[in-house]
């Protein structure tokens, strides 16, 4: 059965570019463990990747803001044009009635014509002032005709060019996203493969150090990863666990941050077996918390850490068929102890 945390899981990339992985090697003697090369080097790439694209999704962020003004700006033309067309058209049937009336009344015929057609001087006068009139209604109404198409000529350029540079920035903004997905699969995936060759050799390559959040957490507990979907839960069944599954998993991207959910101390890194690379961490009140199948650690056993500290990375090390963080409690630091996640989070006012 699947579970969804009510916050939809996060689209991959505003996600893993939010950890900003200014990582640096620790300097611990498993640097040099066998089949992983220069963990610094793969280090520093792995950095550099995630810096991209950290830059590049704060690219993205400010492009799709000024994205939408311009679709606002357009808008907002669209319907003055639609005004003006409107307005246009009523002047377009008041030049028609005009030009109408003038024909009835003998507008626009010549003087001499008026008078010898006038019965007296009176009568030929008011047909002239007539005639005047409606010459003068007649050129105020072509100008304002002029006038309102020449604005509509106007504003029907800026309405085009403004959705002219929305369809330029949307290009732009779908080209930039499908870069910061190509440099994220492939730091993601570089990092496994580095946990993977610290898996095979059986040895950590010691803590890669994170730049933590500039953010303070007035809770004392938490979930271990911020924004996630929950799949295999604790108890459930499967081909895949001897017994039963032991931990709740939360299904996350590669690379995601990993939270310690309360203050306590490192009591355990390990980097090889079914659960590949995990973190043991102990907590006040005898209970011990564990997170599996990393693809790197930021802390060292003996470090204390608090509610909220990246303490790693997850990923799918070991005896894993996808990327995923599992997630135990556990009354001893050792498997075979563990009780149900989700109740003793919900005990302490974390609900998943």
């Amino acid at each position: 059965m699947r579970f969804t945390r009510r916050h939809p899981l996060l689209v991959a990339v505003s996600l893993c570019a939010l950890a900003v992985l200014a990582a640096r090697p620790a300097d611990g003697d498993g640097s040099n463990a066998p089949g992983h090369g220069s963990v610094s080097g793969v280090s520093a790439e792995v950095a550099r990747l995630y810096a991209e694209a950290e830059s590049a999704t704060t690219q993205y962020e400010a492009g799709r803001r000024e994205a939408e003004k311009q679709r606002s700006t357009a808008q907002r033309l669209e319907k003055r044009l639609d005004r003006e067309r409107r307005e246009l058209a009523v002047l377009h049937k008041d030049l028609g009635r005009i030009a109408s009336s003038q024909y009835r009344d003998g507008g626009g015929l010549p003087l001499t014509a008026h008078m010898l057609l006038a019965d007296d001087p009176e009568q030929l006068m008011r047909g002239q002032r007539a005639v005047r009139q409606a010459e003068v209604s007649l050129d105020k109404a072509v100008g304002r005709s002029e006038h309102a198409e020449t604005l509509l000529a106007r504003d029907e350029a800026k309405a085009a060019a403004a959705w002219q540079r929305l369809e330029t920035r949307n290009t732009e903004l779908a080209t930039l996203q499908r870069g910061i997905e190509r440099k994220l699969e492939t730091a993601r995936w570089k990092l496994q493969g580095q946990a993977d060759a610290s898996v095979a050799a059986g040895a950590c390559r010691g803590a890669v150090r994170l730049d933590q959040p500039e953010r303070w957490f007035s809770s004392r507990w938490m979930a271990p990863v911020e924004t996630y979907e929950l799949s295999a839960s604790y108890g459930s069944g499967g081909t895949r666990w001897a017994n039963r599954h032991t931990g709740q998993d939360f299904a996350v991207p590669i690379g995601t941050p990993v939270r310690a959910v309360g203050s306590g101390e490192v009591v355990k890194v390990s980097c090889g077996g079914a659960f590949g690379i995990e973190i043991v961490v102990r907590h006040a009140g005898g209970y011990y918390t564990q997170y599996a199948h990393l693809a790197a650690v930021a802390v060292d056993q003996g470090d204390r850490v608090s509610p909220g500290q990246w303490i790693g990375q997850s990923g799918t090390s070991g005896n894993s068929t996808g990327p995923h963080l599992h997630f135990e409690v556990r009354v001893t630091p050792e498997m075979g102890s563990a009780v149900d996640p989700v109740p003793w989070l919900a005990g302490r006012g974390v609900t998943l």
